[in-house]
């Protein structure tokens, strides 16, 4: 029989529990029928054991499981401060065996329970799961994962980026290390641009608390889209475990830099105004409830950088991600360099040599070749071979779960990799603080500002 795991949500009476979590739960449970969970949850809400039961079922319904209920026999809700240390003790003096502690609270307040927990002697088989952000900048970043490992080593502690679901990040990872046309392109040699881009038809959606306070710059590309970077850009790691893949994603960080060292000229950040997206009529962000004008938060941004190693160096990775935009755009785009020569005889001249597209959401693979042929056989023009490549069926939380009731960090953010990410962005950060790069505008519904415009997207 295996063993049960503790599952001890904090911030459970929060949406992102009841949004994502439980629903994920309820879907492993269901695809796992001999996985053991023991669910608890902990909030600072006066939420009655009928209330927290309602909302277990409510959310394991959301994701068509809710006769999965069932398997987890009791489950309890305790009301409790998780920054002071005797409501933790409180919490986990009768668990026995495997404990996960999920933190679904803000980060603050996560540090603050942390620093809390040093007081307190933990089971020796507990793994600690943070959302991001992880730390408010690069020494936020150090600090908090000091703290940390004073509680339990690095690799029981799992900082999630569910935006590198297990299935997206193999698409990846098979596109490149398993096709003989890809891999040996895979260079600057062959590569002019890269561009991971994160577009959302999504606006504000009451999420201001947040929101306004992190930006497109650190919710998407400080986090996720630096991630994904690191994925493509990484040496062929020798083993897919939590060392070999974590080091070459980790070392791919740390040759990452702002393109030529100048955050002003490369990075650009816009913020919506009022527009129309499909049937609704959005009003410009500085008028959403809970946003504060006075913070110049942005809903796009997008920095260009460049990876400095041998197999890198020149070509530069834009990233970009931003709200309320015309449609949702989730892709890798890869434009190759145009070839050395074209025959004579051959019409028209390609602006590259053709261009790899990776869909992110949905998940599709599209190669764009120049070829010829036609009414006039010798005239180039440009087709797409495009198909669907493995799709999850489960939600990206489940495969979340899936990982950190097993232990296993693999996909997980290593502490050092976290604080690169931080490193990276610092000198755009500093750059809009001095002023030095205009925060222009662009309508709910619209591609972004008219003079954003470039071949790539």
């Amino acid at each position: 029989m295996p063993k049960t795991t503790t599952f001890l949500i904090f911030g459970a009476s929060g949406d992102l529990t009841s949004r994502l979590l439980l629903p994920a739960l309820g879907q492993l449970l269901k695809r796992e029928p001999d996985r053991q969970v023991a669910l608890h949850g902990a909030g600072s809400d006066a939420w009655s054991t009928t209330r927290w039961n309602k909302t277990v079922h409510d959310s394991f319904a959301s994701s068509d499981t809710a006769d999965m209920v069932e398997r987890l026999g009791t489950t309890t809700y305790t009301q409790a401060d998780i920054t002071k240390a005797a409501d933790l003790k409180r919490l986990l003096e009768d668990i026995d065996g495997p404990l996960v502690m999920y933190f679904a609270v803000p980060p603050a307040v996560t540090v603050a329970a942390c620093e809390a927990m040093q007081q307190l002697s933990l089971p020796d088989d507990t793994v600690l799961a943070l959302e991001k952000p992880f730390g408010g900048d690069e020494a936020g970043a150090r600090e908090l994962n000091a703290t940390l490992t004073t509680l339990v080593p690095e690799n029981h502690i799992f900082r999630v980026d569910h935006f590198l679901g297990r299935s997206t990040l193999l698409n990846i990872l098979g596109v490149r290390f398993a096709n003989r046309l890809i891999e040996p392109v895979w260079s600057a040699d062959h590569v002019a641009s890269v561009l991971v881009r994160y577009d959302e038809s999504l606006a504000l959606e009451g999420r201001a608390r947040y929101y306004d306070k992190a930006g497109a710059m650190i919710d998407m590309i400080q986090s996720h889209l630096l991630q994904v970077l690191a994925v493509l850009a990484m040496e062929e790691p020798v083993d897919l475990d939590e060392i070999d893949l974590r080091d070459a994603k980790s070392a791919a960080l740390r040759a990452t830099h702002i393109w030529d060292d100048n955050a002003a000229r490369n990075s650009r950040r816009a913020r919506y105004t009022a527009g129309t997206i499909g049937d609704r009529t959005l009003p410009s962000y500085v008028d959403e409830d809970g946003v504060d004008p006075s913070r110049e938060t942005e809903t796009l941004a997008e920095i260009v950088c460049e990876v400095r190693t041998s197999r890198w160096a020149g070509v530069p990775f834009t990233l970009r991600s931003g709200k309320a935009l015309g449609e949702k755009t989730a892709e890798i785009v890869v434009t190759f360099k145009p070839v050395r020569h074209i025959p004579d005889g051959l019409t028209g001249q390609p602006a590259d040599g053709g261009v790899l597209r990776i869909g992110l959401s949905p998940d599709r693979i599209e190669l764009v070749l120049n070829v010829n042929g036609g009414d006039d056989p010798f005239a180039l023009r440009r087709e797409s071979l495009s198909t669907k490549i493995g799709k999850s069926t489960l939600l990206a939380y489940t495969e979340v779960l899936s990982q950190l009731l097993d232990g296993d960090v693999a996909l997980s953010v290593r502490a050092d990799a976290a604080e690169e990410c931080w490193r990276i962005i610092q000198p755009v950060r500093d750059a809009w603080a001095r002023g030095e790069v205009p925060l222009e505008t662009y309508p709910a519904g619209s591609t972004g500002p008219a003079d954003w415009a470039t071949s790539q997207i």
